[in-house]
C-alpha cells in the first residue's frame, strides 16, 4: 500500500492543539442523558492506537453502566469501606456511583520487569489521554480518578481484576452542561533546558 501524502493525512491541522488546550476533567455529570456502549467502544478503538512498547497492548477495560454501576458501587463499599464509613458514607457514595452514567476501569498486566512496567505504564497513560481527548470531541466529560481501592485485593476479587494486573484508572463518564475554568499552565520554556553547544 503506497504512502499518503501529508496534506491526506491532515498535517497541520490546529484541531488536536485546541481540543487538548479546552478539554477539562468533569465532576458533575448529567444524569438524564446516557452513554451508549457503543460509543465509549468506538473512542477505546481509537484510543487503542497510542504508543506502545513491542505492541505488548497491555491493558484491558471493565465498563460499568446502567445497573452494572451498583456493582461497583457494592465492591467500593463493602469491600473497602470501614464499618464506621458504611455506616456514615455508603448511601451517598453510592448515589453518587449510580448518577454518574458510566464507569470504566482501565487495568494493566504488571509486568515484573521493571523496564517493561515502566513501559507499559506509560504506554497505558497515553491510552487514557487518547480516551479523554477523544471524548471531549464527542462533547462527553471524563474525570481519571486514582483511589485507594485500586491497591486493594479485595475490591480487585469483587470486579475481576487478576492477579499480576494493576488498576491505572478510573475513568467516570457522562454528558455535562458546565465547563470549569481553565487553570494556567507554566510555560514549557520555564522547564526547558536548551543545550545546543558542546
Amino acid at each position: 500500500m503506497e504512502s499518503k501524502h501529508i496534506e491526506e493525512m491532515g498535517f497541520g491541522s490546529e484541531s488536536v492543539a485546541k481540543i487538548i488546550r479546552e478539554r477539562r476533567s468533569i465532576k458533575e455529570f448529567r444524569q438524564d442523558a446516557s452513554v451508549s456502549t457503543e460509543l465509549i467502544l468506538k473512542l477505546l478503538n481509537d484510543a487503542v492506537w497510542a504508543p506502545n512498547h513491542g505492541l505488548r497492548e497491555p491493558w484491558r477495560f471493565i465498563l460499568f453502566q446502567e445497573d452494572g454501576r451498583k456493582t461497583l458501587a457494592d465492591a467500593i463499599i463493602k469491600e473497602t469501606f470501614s464499618k464506621e464509613e458504611q455506616e456514615k458514607k455508603a448511601e451517598h457514595f453510592s448515589t453518587y456511583i449510580m448518577n454518574i452514567p458510566a464507569h470504566l476501569l482501565v487495568v494493566m498486566k504488571a509486568d515484573p520487569r521493571p523496564k517493561q512496567w515502566e513501559e507499559d505504564l506509560c504506554a497505558t497513560s497515553a491510552l487514557i489521554q487518547n480516551f479523554q481527548l477523544l471524548a471531549w470531541e464527542k462533547q462527553l466529560g471524563v474525570i481519571w480518578k486514582t483511589n485507594n481501592y485500586n491497591w486493594d485485593p479485595r475490591f480487585h476479587k469483587a470486579v475481576g481484576i487478576e492477579p499480576g494486573e494493576k488498576v491505572v484508572a478510573t475513568l467516570h463518564i457522562g454528558y455535562f452542561d458546565k465547563v470549569p475554568k481553565p487553570r494556567p499552565r507554566t510555560p514549557a520554556e520555564e522547564k526547558t533546558k536548551i543545550i545546543l553547544t558542546y
